[in-house]
């Protein structure tokens, strides 16, 4: 089997380097603008391992690297993911990203048929939330004869957090940004509606040493799902964790206009707020060394026989010392590693451009997180 990872950032690394702990894989080549990129955990001596410099925006480059190889993955920021798809196509490739902007999502769908000619499989949203997470409600829903409700609620989080934020860079910062910008699309009465995000904060319970955490809606955790089951579930939503206190000191940066894409004159300069913020502020959250947890829970409830039921997944995941690989990118970079693996291996047997909730079987892929240690708890009641 041979991959391209696309994007040689905290993600990027990490789906390679999981890649590079399956025998089948051949090859795995890891594509980036900036040479040099390559984090200190992948094996250096491991000749399966290729690095080439490729500029997303260079198509014809972008065909000619993507050819050849069995599956692409890609981990460049989100606005790349339809001009990937349809390369990754034209290629004869299956393809898999990290997804996270709905409307994008969209977009991606209009290959479609494309890729079912072809008897390709294209998967968008293959992270955590969007992708871990959308895998999960999947399943809750089929386990229940009449669902009512789906609420899902994940965070990646510092296990010793620092004030203002309590937060460190645990993947895109731009991509973090978007999501507290973004309405977020949930089901209401079954029908398909958009909420603000940083909005409806509720606090959740988990075990020590974590305790108490807060969570509020942002945009794109579950992508076209509330579409997908309009009029067939009643509500489902998707929150965000942080620690107490998060959501409020952001909300008040988003509504002074700090994170704003509308651009400023200042000093006979413009310039893009959201770009200023983003450059004085990832240097005192973005923190290599350390240590973040990943916490996520999913309620889907409803009823079976007649009876109410709930089927609740619990994943708690740290970050793993022996590899230096953060909670985040174990969640959200192997699990797009693991989709293109079940692309390639035949796990996947569906065609055409389908989200994972649509597309990924629940047993082989909690299985193959298992395999790493990333172990999902699984309840009714």
């Amino acid at each position: 089997m041979k991959f391209l990872v696309l994007g040689a950032g905290l993600q990027g690394n990490a789906c390679a380097y999981n890649l590079l702990q399956h025998e089948a894989v051949t090859r795995v080549t890891l594509a980036d603008a900036v040479e040099g990129t390559l984090a200190g955990f992948l094996p250096s001596a491991d000749d399966r391992l290729l690095f080439e410099t490729v500029d997303a925006t260079d198509t014809s480059r972008v065909l000619e690297v993507m050819r050849g190889h069995d599956a692409v993955l890609c981990a460049l920021p989100y606005y790349f993911n339809e001009p990937m798809t349809r390369l990754a196509i034209e290629a004869g490739c299956h393809f898999a990203d990290l997804g996270g902007n709905t409307e994008i999502v969209f977009q991606q769908k209009e290959h479609h048929d494309a890729a079912l000619a072809k008897g390709l499989s294209a998967i968008p949203d293959c992270g955590l939330a969007p992708g871990m997470v959308n895998i999960l409600a999947a399943e809750g829903l089929q386990r229940l004869e009449k669902p009512e409700a789906v609420r899902i609620y994940v965070g990646g989080l510092p296990q010793e957090p620092e004030p203002p934020l309590n937060y460190q860079i645990v993947y895109s910062l731009e991509g973090a940004l978007d999501y507290y910008s973004t309405p977020s699309w949930v089901l209401r009465d079954g029908k398909a509606t958009q909420v603000d995000a940083l909005s409806e904060l509720e606090t959740l319970s988990f075990p020590d040493p974590i305790g108490e955490l807060e969570a509020f809606h942002t945009g794109g955790g579950i992508s076209t799902m509330p579409f997908a089951w309009e009029n067939r579930v009643a509500i489902m939503e998707y929150k965000t964790l942080r620690y107490p206190g998060h959501m409020m000191i952001m909300r008040s940066i988003r509504e002074l206009g700090l994170i704003s894409n509308e651009p400023l004159h200042v000093k006979g300069v413009e310039v893009i707020p959201r770009d200023v913020f983003i450059e004085a502020v990832q240097p005192k959250l973005f923190r290599p060394e350390g240590r973040d947890f990943v916490a996520l829970r999913m309620l889907a409830t409803g009823t079976r026989s007649g009876k109410p039921v709930t089927v609740s997944f619990q994943l708690v995941d740290y970050f793993d010392e022996t590899t230096g690989i953060s909670a985040m990118m174990r969640a959200t970079g192997f699990s797009l590693a693991l989709t293109g693996l079940m692309q390639v291996n035949g796990s996947v047997t569906a065609k055409g451009v389908l989200t994972p909730d649509e597309a990924v079987p629940f047993a082989p892929y909690v299985d193959g997180l298992r395999a790493f240690g990333i172990r999902i708890e699984v309840e009714e009641s």
